[in-house]
């Protein structure tokens, strides 16, 4: 199963859970770029955060889309945590689609809360992600907001027609590891809550219209079929 079949399974549940797991060991892949070559993922309870950790074959955030000077057309390269976290958990409408941790870098724009600045840095964003053809064969996007409609969003929304959240969560990317802690309290009690790990490519539609936010290429999927076989454990 290639990733993009991979991701339209997760899409539409129809994948078996597998045995509970605290994290998700992956085979090292050569042929796949190191800094997107993971090996390691973990989501676990610390204290008062949840701390989300991929571990890749080489330098995390080493690699990222080069500048094309616009936002059309332009690209995000991402680590990306898919759960089975409902989207009103974040503050979102509930049942809206995959509800994923995201730390990205796009050096074309800025999507931080309150009109801040963040193209210059990996940061993390929550996003929901639904298929759509339109996106090619068994593609993801960021689900779009249609126009003329207010969906229930979160404080932190940045203000563009896209389900996305950018808190500003403790995000740090040094030698192999990604890390984002996220408070507990944002979502609840995280026990038993399934994840998985991926590494991907998006890019924003030439033309500015829905689907705005397409899931491009996939780089490595830490089970190999995002069966969401990792398990958020005390």
């Amino acid at each position: 199963m290639n990733a993009l079949s991979a991701l339209a399974c997760l899409a539409a549940l129809t994948l078996p859970c597998a045995a509970a797991a605290q994290a998700i060991t992956s085979p090292a892949q050569p042929a796949e770029t190191a800094a997107f070559d993971i090996v390691r993922t973990d989501v676990r309870s610390e204290g008062a955060d949840v701390v989300f950790t991929v571990q890749v074959r080489g330098e995390a955030g080493e690699v990222k889309p080069k500048a094309v000077g616009q936002f059309a057309g332009s690209a995000v390269f991402s680590y990306v945590w898919p759960t089975s976290l409902d989207s009103a958990s974040v503050g979102f409408e509930s049942d809206q689609g995959i509800l994923a941790l995201a730390v990205t870098f796009h050096p074309d724009f800025d999507d931080a809360a309150y009109g801040g600045v963040n193209r210059h840095v990996w940061h993390p964003h929550w996003v929901v992600l639904v298929p759509d053809e339109a996106c090619g064969p068994g593609a993801l996007k960021v689900r779009d907001i249609p126009a003329g409609t207010t969906p229930r969003v979160p404080a932190t929304w940045p203000n563009v027609p896209l389900l996305i959240d950018s808190p500003e969560y403790p995000t740090q990317l040094g030698g192999d590891l990604v890390t984002v802690r996220v408070p507990a309290g944002v979502i609840g009690a995280p026990e038993g809550v399934r994840f998985d790990g991926v590494t991907s490519a998006l890019l924003v539609n030439a033309n500015l219209h829905a689907p705005l936010l397409c899931i491009s290429d996939v780089f490595d999927v830490a089970s190999g079929d995002l069966s969401l076989p990792g398990r958020i454990t005390p």
